[in-house]
């Protein structure tokens, strides 16, 4: 299936589930408030050549959809592609807690499975192997990614990540081109603790390679001159499609 078709099924998935999402709206948690869905449009400037393909490789494989928020788009893997799907969040940080992806697990007699797994801990996760693992907007709210990361290469073959991504520091010392890391303080990610490493475009593409994984595709989105780690007017995001040089 070429990328173009994959996006159009997606955003009439989108439009479907969000009228479902109103229709069932409960009275006891809030769905998750912003587009997950939206990151179609991101994997689309993302992926060129041959990669635009991809998903071919992913249809009916075991993917695990990472810092899912309600799942929307693991769901939306299972009913388009066939895939096995694995919808994994921390519920203490998760917006609802997880009872969100639960819920459309029983709303879409779904065969989704839902777990809940602290990636800061010793995790285990729940299959030996993953055709992909999508880990979308979450790198940067974890205190281990070096770990987190080494450990998904071990078990899948390809990964969509992306993360805020910085070329200045707030002082407005360069670091595009080093491979460094910032380390937020709570107060520079609006009072958010959970927000921890922002690193340089150099820094990831070395974290990558250090924790197991090629460069397939790269971009980036949002502000492209002196990005930094803090401001809200100066937030720029990095996409990248990674395969594995350890799954087995």
């Amino acid at each position: 299936m070429d990328f173009e078709t994959l996006r159009e099924r997606a955003l009439a998935f989108r439009e479907d589930l969000l009228a479902r999402k109103d229709a069932i709206a409960p009275s006891d948690f809030g769905w998750y408030p912003y587009d997950t869905m939206a990151n179609i449009f991101h994997l689309d400037a993302l992926l060129s050549g041959p990669q635009r393909q991809v998903f071919d490789q992913i249809a009916g494989t075991r993917i695990a959809d990472i810092g899912a928020a309600d799942g929307d788009f693991g769901f939306f893997l299972e009913d388009e592609l066939g895939c096995q799907v694995d919808v994994i969040d921390n519920a203490p940080t998760n917006f609802n807690g997880l009872r969100g992806a639960r819920r459309l697990v029983t709303e879409l007699d779904s065969k989704v499975q839902v777990h809940e797994i602290d990636l800061d801990s010793q995790f285990e996760l729940p299959a030996e192997h993953y055709g992909a693992v999508f880990f979308l907007g979450l790198l940067y709210h974890l205190k281990n990614p070096y770990f987190v990361l080494e450990q998904l290469a071990r078990r899948a073959d390809l990964c969509f990540v992306s993360t805020r991504i910085a070329q200045v520091t707030p002082d407005g010392t360069r670091i595009q081109q080093q491979p460094v890391a910032y380390l937020l303080d709570p107060a520079e990610a609006n009072d958010d603790a959970t927000n921890f490493w922002i690193f340089s475009e150099a820094g990831l593409r070395r974290l990558f390679d250090r924790t197991g994984w090629e460069v397939v595709d790269f971009t980036t989105v949002g502000c492209q001159e002196d990005s930094n780690p803090s401001a809200q007017d100066r937030d720029e995001r990095a996409f990248a499609l990674l395969r594995s040089k350890r799954s087995s």
